[in-house]
């Protein structure tokens, strides 16, 4: 069973991603509402897969990011980066910091399941 942590402010949104992320065999959806939920859920519980939204209050995507990809513990876990900004910037810079892929709102699900499935797919 792979865990993957959905990091998503709209609970909308959040609900969608998980809804489709469900459909994939062998997974659980593990939701947080922002940065600083998903990095106690990080340390709680083992996860295989982040998708993170780059806006959200309190912590952003961008700065989660960092902070999973600097930290030992962390560093291999897989980030897909989900946000409405299709600016060339704002998936550059996810990359930079460390993110491993990059969606765009509006969410396709089998974009989702194909990319989802090309890290945690048996």
């Amino acid at each position: 069973m792979k865990n993957i942590l959905v990091v998503e402010d709209s609970p909308t949104m959040r609900q969608l991603i998980t809804f489709t992320v469900k459909r994939i065999a062998d997974t659980n959806v593990i939701e947080a509402k922002d940065g600083v939920e998903a990095l106690k859920k990080i340390t709680s519980e083992k996860i295989d897969l982040i998708l993170a939204d780059i806006n959200m209050p309190v912590m952003d995507g961008l700065k989660l990011v960092g902070l999973i990809k600097n930290n030992p513990d962390f560093k291999n876990i897989p980030v897909i980066m989900i946000t409405t900004e299709g600016a060339k910037e704002d998936r550059e810079r996810a990359i930079k910091i460390g993110a491993d892929a990059y969606l765009s709102k509006p969410i396709q699900t089998q974009e989702l399941i194909r990319m989802v499935n090309s890290f945690v797919g048996s």
